[in-house]
């Protein structure tokens, strides 16, 4: 946690609080509030530690639940000016260039494909690690380090596969509406809708790359 984060949580609730009083929030820093509500926004976090360590890729994440599904995300990188917006309508990228429509990229074999995650060392158990070894093994380029800005550039077309483990619903819910408002797929190891509480997500743009995947995340699926 930093001063940035929880501030930007604050700022971010008390926005949300005077225009829609009756919806519940769940944030990274300061916990939920009226959880069961009908509409619920969710996934407010911040990755700012990243500030620290001089890598222009943190994030902010909020999404937005109505009754128990994250129907609205949005994945904001203010040092860059760029904010990846995605909801029933299909998806964007607002920045200081003016609007474009989100697309993945497709057509193309896990072979020539670039993965990404955010470290594998740090962040995989034993056989989750073999999984992510074998996926690097087949895939063209790894990528590492960029958390979830690197679920904007699925939704953007310059990633074609992310998979992270261990995390949270305000880790996981922001990229749902992004992603498959671009074309792209979020699921588990298991191939399954991801869950609300978060734990092993694979997001593809392309569905084969995704089922070449799931081969190897499915012998490490908890």
């Amino acid at each position: 946690m930093t001063l940035a984060d929880r501030g930007a949580e604050a700022e971010i609730r008390r926005l949300i609080g005077a225009r829609y009083p009756e919806h519940g929030v769940i944030g990274e820093e300061m916990g939920e509030d009226r959880p069961d509500a009908e509409f619920v926004w969710g996934s407010i976090r911040s990755t700012a530690p990243r500030l620290r360590r001089r890598l222009p890729v943190w994030t902010t994440l909020i999404a937005l639940r109505h009754q128990g599904r994250p129907v609205v995300g949005s994945i904001g990188q203010p040092y860059l000016g760029e904010v990846f917006v995605g909801g029933p309508g299909g998806s964007r990228l607002v920045s200081s260039a003016g609007e474009r429509p989100l697309k993945v990229r497709t057509g193309l074999p896990l072979t020539n494909a670039i993965i990404a995650t955010t470290d594998p060392e740090a962040c995989f158990n034993g056989a989750e690690l073999g999984a992510w070894r074998q996926l690097r093994a087949a895939a063209r380029l790894a990528r590492l380090g960029c958390d979830a800005y690197a679920y904007a550039m699925v939704a953007l077309g310059t990633l074609d596969l992310v998979v992270e483990a261990g995390l949270k619903s305000w880790d996981v819910e922001a990229a749902v509406p992004v992603i498959e408002g671009a074309g792209g797929f979020v699921t588990d190891w298991t191939g399954a809708p991801i869950g609300r509480h978060g734990g092993q997500m694979a997001i593809a743009g392309d569905r084969a790359v995704l089922d070449e995947a799931l081969v190897a995340l499915r012998r490490a699926a908890s």
